[in-house]
């Protein structure tokens, strides 16, 4: 299934300024039932946005309609936990295109980007940053250059690299899974099966 091409983004961000989310705070095991993909941006950090009652938590982010955007800004060590792809599904279905952190757990960071979500991973010292400008102007937006991996504030113009696996890089900026990508491929694989048989 192909998704969004990812090339520049630039948005207003929420920030979600708390260390060690992991995978059942972003989507609780006991919405995992659905196969798919679909649906999951309801649920999404269900416990922290909602009572019991289902009444929307006031104090929680995404209840605050002065934060909106693309892209969340989480604390250190996000998606940490279990393994679970709905984690990212849940995030991607909700509207985010781009989580920032200071640390992204390897499992968490690759589902990401095996559906459409760009992980960018930024120093302490630039999220911390990021965190205090939001704070001070919800408005401010963030520019995520992918074919440049780069990541400012635009405020301010202050920046800062990324790093990224090329051929997931080549993924997002194209819109495709790893399917889409051997489709991308068949022509190329085709002749050289071709050849191979002599």
């Amino acid at each position: 299934m192909a998704y969004d091409k990812f090339t520049v983004l630039k948005s207003r961000a929420v920030p979600l300024p708390i260390e060690n989310v992991d995978t059942d705070q972003i989507i609780p095991a006991r919405f995992l039932k659905a196969t798919k993909r679909e649906g999951f941006g309801d649920n999404l950090f269900r416990d922290w946005r909602y009572n019991n009652d289902d009444t929307p938590k006031q104090d929680f982010v995404l209840n605050n309609a002065i934060y909106s955007g693309k892209i969340l800004v989480g604390g250190k060590n996000f998606g940490s936990g279990s393994s679970r792809e709905h984690a990212a599904w849940a995030i991607y279905d909700y509207g985010f295109r781009c989580v920032v952190s200071s640390f992204f757990a390897d499992i968490f960071k690759n589902n990401s980007m095996n559906i459409g979500i760009l992980p960018v991973t930024v120093s302490e010292g630039f999220l911390e940053k990021i965190f205090r400008a939001i704070e001070a102007d919800p408005q401010t937006e963030l520019e995520v250059n992918l074919p440049e991996q780069k990541i400012s504030l635009l405020a301010t113009g202050e920046h800062e690299s990324f790093d990224i696996n090329g051929y997931k890089k080549h993924n997002l900026i194209n819109g495709f899974d790893d399917i889409d990508y051997l489709q991308d491929m068949k022509h190329e694989i085709m002749d050289f099966a071709q050849k191979s048989r002599y």
